[in-house]
């Protein structure tokens, strides 16, 4: 067996350097804006409540040695994080490894690191802020005036972009996207017009990823970042829903040079309503792909006793010390990259 360290640590060394700068310089940010840094367990009894999200399965167990424990490795700090909320604390970060099975590529990792921040009394448009904010003072923190990406450039320090679901399917597709929301075969006759391969087997979430990520994901962040807003409340699990349009959920998700970097929401708080949306995703998860996670009993019972009103968000650290090195591949700014043969 070949020692791990790879034949170009010398060329990626400068990328190494340019991540410690960068979570340094995140904590900093955090630090000075007075929120407090937490640090909450990766083993998890529900690791996600998101159908096409796919965690990794460990056995623990017990201390009487008789049975074992089914736990998963966390694709998100979320759960823990909220019952901080609920338990009276107001702005929290962590920044930490998560891990997510049947994902590699060269914007994923099965294993990666995330940054997530809560605030307490606020919703996403705060978050917006607060994501502007922070890509500004990295790029200031380490030296650059541009992120980039395969020849791509975003300016952060510019006024960016904010623009709708809704405006985005309209301005890259032509699609009115708001009268299909419950139509899946008039949306497929729409997406297969555009030129995408469209298959019966497609469901509605199905067709709205690959018109995303054929048409519309590649021209986002570009010049300037962007902030892409307001999703079908389907696609938003744990979102609250908008008060004046309740097909759509308070969610956003960060562009810069075509790359999704962050995905941010306004809390749903409603405990029932957030049970009925777990059992929802995991009956087609289990249609899918023939698997469910158990409830996070805990989760729920912080909700019900009153989960205040409140915004998160998750930014992949990975990608953003990719966009500002300019690297191309994930695997270029992680120490040792995941063994996945």
């Amino acid at each position: 067996m070949s020692w791990w360290l790879p034949h170009n640590f010398a060329e990626k060394r400068p990328y190494l350097e340019r991540r410690a700068r960068v979570i340094r310089a995140l904590r900093r940010f955090f630090d000075d804006s007075d929120f407090t840094e937490v640090d909450t367990p990766i083993l998890q009894v529900c690791p996600v409540m998101d159908t096409h999200i796919h965690a990794f399965r460990t056995n623990l167990k017990n201390l009487d040695l008789s049975q074992r424990k089914t736990m998963y490795l966390q694709t998100s700090p979320e759960f823990d994080m909220k019952k901080l909320l609920v338990a009276g604390m107001e702005k929290i970060y962590q920044i930490c490894p998560v891990f997510r099975n049947a994902e590699g590529s060269a914007l994923h990792s099965p294993e990666f690191t995330l940054l997530e921040w809560y605030r307490v009394g606020v919703d996403y448009r705060r978050l917006m802020d607060d994501s502007v904010d922070i890509l500004r003072s990295i790029a200031e923190s380490v030296g650059i005036q541009n992120y980039t990406h395969k020849g791509k450039t975003s300016d952060p320090f510019k006024e960016w972009q904010r623009i709708s679901v809704c405006d985005a399917f309209m301005k890259f597709t032509d699609i009115d996207l708001a009268l299909y929301l419950d139509d899946r075969l008039g949306f497929s006759t729409e997406v297969s017009a555009l030129g995408v391969r469209v298959t019966a087997e497609d469901s509605w979430d199905d067709l709205f990823h690959a018109v995303m990520a054929e048409k519309i994901e590649p021209y986002l962040g570009v010049g300037v970042p962007t902030i892409l807003y307001d999703y079908p409340v389907s696609m938003a699990a744990l979102s609250r829903r908008k008060p004046d349009d309740p097909r759509f959920a308070e969610r956003f998700e960060l562009y810069v040079c075509g790359v999704e970097l962050a995905n941010a929401y306004s809390e749903l708080t409603d405990a029932a309503e957030q049970r009925a949306r777990y059992k929802a995703e995991m009956a087609l998860k289990q249609e899918l792909y023939g698997e469910t996670y158990p409830p996070d009993e805990e989760f729920f019972a912080a909700l019900e006793h009153g989960l205040p009103e409140s915004a998160g968000i998750a930014l992949g650290v990975d990608r953003l010390v990719m966009l500002s090195v300019g690297a191309d591949n994930i695997d270029d700014v992680l120490w040792a990259p995941v063994q996945t043969d």
